[in-house]
């Protein structure tokens, strides 16, 4: 592998996305203080509808609103009252961030929808997601793309001094292309994308959004080649779900980034977070059976929780943070 560079600090460490709670301010200050190297802006899904990752997204498509209808999201005729909703939260979150991060100058990290989960749980305005559709979802990953254009140029305008990553969230990416995504009935499954058109279409997106993007995909069988060969610079992923070391070893020898997921997101029996030398453990045990240099991994692999914290209480989400964020400062000074 040749030398490269990575769009964050060796050691560092970041959340997933979604916190507990409602109150923005303060997921902003825990963020930005737990995770100085590599914040991230922090998503509530408590707050309701147009809070949750489809909703959040869909605020951000161009030329296709969204709105709820029996507590599904769907594309609408016009633009109503669920799209303001979610607009409105979203530019709350923003406003937010630029007031507690008015100096700050590193890299700082957002997340939306990617155009395959979108597919898998939008509806079209007849009915039946839009995954049933190749036009509709050509049309989504269009949208998509240039909202994601127009977020970012939003995000760096507050945070002239940051530098912004991208993630996508592609929870449904594996079962989108094993035609594994169930039809309304429930009877069947969707016709399987295939591998060719999901690269293409996921280039698209992050080719639009002009900054560096992570795939994140917390379900097994992540597709790696794919996520790298469609032009993404890392992959966050769930450590505990990866059953195949060869692909992913490939996938870091090849240049793509990992952000491994090595704190439980779920508090376990006792309720007790784990530590900074838990976490970094098992970040250190992947690499070595994959057989990498130590050197290599402060840099190339950033710490995350498994995935995102909204099921939480707030004083475990914390603590996971930080314990996150210590293994990567313990994981740089190896």
């Amino acid at each position: 592998m040749t030398e490269q560079s990575w769009p964050w600090p060796p050691g560092a460490a970041t959340g997933i996305g979604s916190l507990p709670g409602t109150d923005v301010a303060e997921a902003q200050r825990i963020v930005l203080g737990e995770l100085p190297a590599l914040p991230h802006l922090p998503e509530l899904p408590a707050r309701g509808p147009g809070a949750d990752l489809i909703g959040r997204t869909g605020g951000l498509l161009v030329e296709l609103p969204v709105e709820l209808y029996a507590a599904r999201w769907r594309i609408a005729p016009r633009p109503g009252r669920d799209l303001r909703r979610a607009r409105d939260l979203m530019e709350r979150d923003l406003d937010q961030l630029a007031e507690q991060a008015e100096t700050y100058a590193g890299p700082v990290k957002i997340q939306a929808g990617g155009p395959f989960t979108l597919a898998a749980a939008l509806e079209l305005p007849i009915g039946g997601r839009m995954l049933r559709d190749p036009g509709a979802v050509r049309d989504l990953a269009g949208s998509l793309a240039e909202g994601l254009r127009v977020h970012v140029a939003a995000v760096s305008r507050r945070l002239p001094r940051a530098s912004v990553l991208l993630q996508l969230d592609e929870p449904s990416l594996p079962t989108v292309l094993a035609g594994r995504v169930p039809t309304e009935s429930g009877f069947g499954a969707h016709r399987a994308v295939q591998p060719e058109v999901a690269r293409s279409l996921l280039r698209q997106v992050i080719d639009a959004a002009g900054v560096p993007t992570v795939v994140h995909c917390c379900a097994p069988e992540v597709p790696l080649e794919l996520i790298r060969s469609a032009g993404a610079v890392g992959v966050a992923l769930d450590l505990t779900l990866v059953k195949e070391l060869d692909p992913l070893g490939e996938a870091i020898d090849a240049g793509l980034g990992l952000l491994a997921g090595a704190a439980p997101t779920p508090a376990p029996p006792a309720g007790r977070a784990p530590t900074s030398a838990q976490v970094a453990d098992r970040v250190r045990t992947l690499w070595d059976r994959l057989g990498f240099p130590r050197r290599r991994l402060a840099e190339q692999v950033v710490v995350t929780p498994a995935c995102g914290l909204a099921g939480a209480t707030p004083a475990y989400a914390r603590a996971v943070l930080a314990a996150c964020r210590d293994a990567g400062r313990r994981l740089s000074e190896d």
